[in-house]
């Protein structure tokens, strides 16, 4: 037996994602968005709220970063997404982030954040609320790699947001092998 829900945003799993802009007298701004994913293979896609500081700052700067959130610094990252640029021009202080400029965008990233993509605006869609950013660069700090030098999922240990009970998970462990596991029905 299966249960009916009006329309939610809850598709599983919704990622933890800090972005970073700079706001217009240089400082850096950051706010967690959980509607984004890869649109494209060099673009991010964000579901954001264009009344935010951080869409102006996009806007203005035509370029921001996007970092996974990982368990270590969940208090940090619900911070700046509970608190508006608008508000508090210094949330990113207030957090304890150390702020990093970008190599390839005019935008900042945080330390503490261990995995963060570059982004130049390629789309604001004003009317649906949506930013795309096409991906300049990718940094990831050398704690998450393996010995390979490939990200690992257990060392950077993202989370997700459950968007019904409104807390965060951990998400970790292989479950299966992509493109290997479905073989068995393969004739």
């Amino acid at each position: 037996m299966r249960k009916s829900f009006e329309p939610r945003a809850w598709l599983y799993p919704e990622p933890v994602l800090v972005i970073g802009t700079y706001n217009e007298d240089g400082t850096a701004n950051a706010m967690v968005a959980a509607w984004g994913a890869m649109s494209d293979y060099k673009q991010i896609f964000i579901a954001l709220d264009l009344s935010h500081k951080t869409a102006d700052n996009i806007r203005g700067r035509q370029a921001f970063t996007v970092s996974i959130t990982d368990a270590a610094h969940i208090p940090q990252a619900d911070y700046v997404g509970s608190v508006s640029g608008h508000d508090v021009s210094d949330k990113v202080d207030v957090a304890g982030l150390h702020v990093c400029r970008a190599e390839k965008v005019d935008a900042p990233y945080f330390e503490e954040f261990p995995l963060t993509f570059e982004c130049s605006l390629a789309e604001l869609d004003e009317n649906k609320e949506r930013v795309f950013g096409n991906i300049e660069n990718i940094t990831a700090d050398e704690c998450i790699l393996d010995g390979r030098g490939r990200i690992d999922v257990e060392k950077l240990a993202p989370i997700a947001f459950d968007p019904v009970s409104n807390t965060y998970l951990h998400v970790s462990g292989k479950a299966g092998q992509a493109f290997h596991d479905g073989l068995v029905y393969k004739k």
